[in-house]
């Protein structure tokens, strides 16, 4: 467990600057991305977009399985590191909303740990600090995408 809380927290060593975000009033920015498709077509979503870039952002160093900017839905695929092979996780982004906010976000990380005499995987407890050090730091981003794009 020390070594799972001590690798996330390298990887998302951005997450105390979240709570500046709480301060971030929603002005309607970030609302209707059209995000263009590879064939040049383009869909309208209607979550943040500053929030939608930094979830992928955030979480590009795993295999990426579902992506939906309309619905705001962005799921991994599994990831073990190369320090921990016998420990993979999945996750789920959901962004709820237009706000730049912090409800309006939801992450959830599932933790599977591989049985070395059997080889198969099985569901196991993950820190609940997890989940909330990757929302921090994809509300982070966020924040810096948007300050960036006023400046």
């Amino acid at each position: 467990m020390r070594s799972e809380h001590h690798r996330l927290f390298k990887i998302f060593g951005t997450a105390a600057l979240a709570a500046i975000l709480a301060a971030c009033a929603n002005t309607g920015e970030g609302r209707d991305l059209n995000v263009g498709a590879s064939d040049g077509t383009r869909a309208v979503t209607t979550v943040n977009r500053y929030l939608w870039t930094a979830s992928l952002e955030t979480i590009n160093f795993m295999p990426i399985d579902t992506v939906d900017p309309v619905a705001g839905v962005l799921t991994t695929d599994w990831f073990a590191s190369a320090q921990a092979p016998n420990e993979r996780f999945r996750t789920n982004v959901l962004v709820l909303d237009t706000a730049l906010r912090a409800d309006a976000l939801k992450v959830n990380v599932f933790r599977q740990v591989q049985d070395p005499a059997t080889g198969r995987w099985s569901d196991a407890a993950t820190n609940p600090n997890t989940a909330r050090e990757i929302e921090n730091a994809i509300l982070t981003r966020a924040r810096e995408l948007r300050l960036n794009a006023v400046n």
